[in-house]
């Protein structure tokens, strides 16, 4: 039904019917017409041969009056009896003329039209036809109307439906060539057909759009270096300032405020270094796994996202890339502080399973905007003022750890709805007594299951301690 080749098969079929039913009974109507002129022409001079045989029977010498089949007639004197009869009729002669008037009689069960002529005696000869050839074309008539109404919209809707597919071909070809273009990706120009028809005005037109899609990627592409490269050099100068602050001041060192800015900054440098593909949605890069007690992510987050309530069993040990996982969690916490406020509540929930670990971010804001769906984890795309990048970052972060990150709004015990929740998800790890081939985690520590978790990238498994 939703096929535009469909559509204009039921359109060529419904005016196709239309057409055929307007012609069809104007031709039915006239065609009717005109057999009844003809039964009527042939009525008629059977009436006046027959009148001018009985008025002139010096005429009729030499010739015999054969009534034709299906014929009947009377003569009928000045009196109104009926001298003559045909065979059929004969009980009606010496008695009452028994059609007085009418034109349309039944004889034998049969239909029969009738006339009258005036003889020169002063009566009159009455002669009638029957209908059964007129009634039998009529029938004749409506079972070709008939037909033709019902079996040409048939026939119009299957002749349609194969030279729609044949004509839209082009037009489906150019729609699957269309659904393969990888924005991500250079955009190369879609081959156009040699007919110059609707289809390549609609390549041609899909042609110049890429090439304005590909000219508007090369220029952000362009301005997000240019934004990394003037970021980066300050960056690089804050770092080793505040570096240089730490190794020559113990008092700069034991400095809470320096140790922040410290580590604000090696965060601001991570992420300049990855914008250009986590703008665009091209995460390629290595993770390095490390076996960490979670309270180490506790306390780089404390420090990030101040403010930041913590529950959950913490002592646990995760198995993750610390710098990517802090980059995720970060943005979520961010993002719910700015959602909640300053007087807001953010919280990070640890929950962990044999089958998985999960960090739950919720804070006490509006929540995430319906309307929005999944496409709150698209780049660029923000419910609350943000550039849009953070969520998008933390989902590709979580998806390389092979996990995921879902995201909704979360209902208090009383069913009154909260504000955002996101749910950061890490595959289980399973502690045995065999020692992977490839993982170690040291002579004192806890072994992996020889089945590790899918890794991205090159693995350094080292359990840290506080």
């Amino acid at each position: 039904m939703h096929s535009l080749r469909f559509r204009l098969a039921a359109m060529y079929t419904l005016l196709a019917l239309a057409l055929v039913t307007l012609v069809g009974a104007v031709m039915t109507v006239q065609l009717l017409r005109d057999l009844d002129g003809q039964f009527q022409a042939r009525l008629d001079e059977r009436a006046d041969r027959l009148a001018e045989g009985i008025n002139t029977p010096s005429a009729g010498l030499g010739q015999t009056q054969v009534a034709p089949a299906g014929s009947y007639s009377m003569v009928i004197d000045e009196k109104g009896q009926v001298l003559v009869a045909t065979a059929g009729l004969r009980d009606y002669e010496k008695a009452p003329f028994p059609f007085p008037g009418l034109t349309e009689v039944r004889l034998d069960n049969q239909p029969f039209k009738a006339t009258t002529r005036k003889l020169k005696s002063g009566g009159f000869v009455w002669v009638a036809l029957s209908e059964d050839v007129l009634i039998e074309a009529r029938k004749s008539a409506m079972r070709v109307l008939t037909l033709a109404v019902i079996g040409t919209p048939l026939l119009t809707l299957l002749l349609a439906w194969l030279a729609g597919q044949r004509a839209l071909r082009g037009l489906g070809q150019a729609a699957m060539l269309a659904g393969r273009i990888d924005a991500s990706s250079s955009v190369a120009a879609l081959p156009l057909p040699r007919r110059q028809d609707e289809v390549y005005e609609l390549l041609s037109a899909i042609n110049l759009l890429l090439s304005r899609i590909e000219t508007q990627q090369a220029r952000e592409k362009q301005l997000l270096g240019q934004i990394v490269h003037e970021l980066g050099a300050p960056l690089t100068v804050l770092r080793a300032s505040l570096a240089q602050a730490t190794a020559q001041s113990a008092s700069a060192a034991s400095n809470p405020d320096v140790r922040r800015a410290a580590l604000v900054a090696d965060e601001l440098t991570f992420t300049t270094q990855d914008l250009m593909q986590l703008a665009r949605g091209q995460l390629e890069l290595k993770l390095a796994y490390h076996y960490i007690p979670a309270r180490q992510l506790r306390d780089r987050l404390d420090r990030l996202v101040a403010g930041t309530e913590f529950s959950g069993d913490w002592g646990t040990f995760v198995l993750c890339d610390p710098d990517r996982l802090t980059q995720a969690l970060r943005n979520l916490l961010a993002n719910g502080r700015r959602a909640a406020g300053k007087a807001g509540r953010v919280e990070l929930r640890l929950s962990e399973t044999p089958e998985a670990v999960r960090f739950i971010a919720r804070d006490s804001g509006t929540g995430l905007p319906p309307e929005l769906g999944e496409r709150i984890f698209d780049p660029f795309v923000s419910g609350s003022g943000s550039s849009g990048l953070g969520l998008s970052v933390s989902r590709q972060i979580a998806r390389m750890h092979g996990g995921d990150l879902t995201g909704g709004n979360w209902r208090s015990e009383n069913g009154d709805l909260g504000g955002a929740e996101f749910i950061l998800t890490l595959p289980g790890l399973e502690i045995g007594d065999d020692m992977g081939e490839e993982t170690e985690l040291g002579d004192t520590g806890p072994t992996l299951s020889p089945t590790p978790p899918v890794l991205t990238g090159p693995v350094v498994a080292k359990k840290v301690t506080s």
